[in-house]
């Protein structure tokens, strides 16, 4: 039996039975996860343009350097992800490892503010709200990935967007560090009590669980 691929059925889909093992690499794609790959790589170009944008308006150079570092960063995973896409094969390079610069200590508690409110022109443009873009950007890409990850049939791709999934994790950690450092991100903290509490509320398991038999419920309430 043939299962190769016919540009004039109508939905441009193989035979139902075929195997991913019996097609060529190019053509190892399930529809579900052409479509999502299409909004991953969209993703990715809508974020570099808009961080090429942004770079119009940073004043901070530490907020520059992390944005340079991160678009040099997802342009490289954008370039091997179209790679691995189009080719169903292992890109030019394995997925890289992002490196940030920023100190993990993190400031506790709340200062007081001045209520926020729309830019009344791109004058008012600052850095707290450059980088607040970024960091939205990135989270959201973030969430993308993962969700599309956990339903790519072919393997090279699943890999490359699963790889990705902690390098975004760590740019937006990144840039939540630099936001709290410059107060743009307060984190508040509960009471001591509280925070006692809180963390004290779930405990390990112990022992041995008294798992149910398969079909257990069927054999007392059959159906009828």
């Amino acid at each position: 039996m043939q299962n190769r691929f016919n540009p004039n059925n109508q939905m441009g889909s193989t035979n139902p039975t075929s195997q991913s093992s019996q097609l060529p690499p190019q053509m190892n794609h399930g529809g579900h996860e052409v479509f999502d790959l299409h909004e991953v790589i969209a993703g990715m170009i809508n974020v570099l343009d808009q961080y090429m944008m942004f770079r119009l308006f940073v004043k901070d150079p530490e907020l520059l350097q992390i944005l340079d570092h991160q678009y040099q960063f997802i342009l490289d995973q954008y370039n091997i992800t179209c790679e691995c896409f189009t080719s169903g094969k292992d890109p030019s390079h394995p997925t890289q490892s992002y490196s940030m610069g920023q100190s993990h200590n993190v400031t506790y508690g709340i200062k007081p503010t001045q209520p926020k409110k729309p830019n009344q022109s791109i004058m008012e443009i600052q850095d707290k709200g450059i980088s607040g873009h970024m960091l939205g950007l990135i989270k959201s890409t973030a969430s993308l990935l993962t969700m599309t990850s956990v339903e790519v049939t072919n393997p090279v791709v699943r890999r490359v967007l699963a790889d990705n999934v902690p390098n975004f994790i760590e740019m937006a950690y990144e840039i939540f560090l630099y936001q709290n450092k410059h107060q743009y991100y307060q984190v508040p903290q509960l009471t001591q009590q509280d925070m006692m509490q809180m963390t004290n509320s779930y405990v390990p398991f112990t022992g041995r669980p008294q798992m149910p038999n398969p079909g257990q419920m069927n054999q007392q309430f059959p159906r009828q």
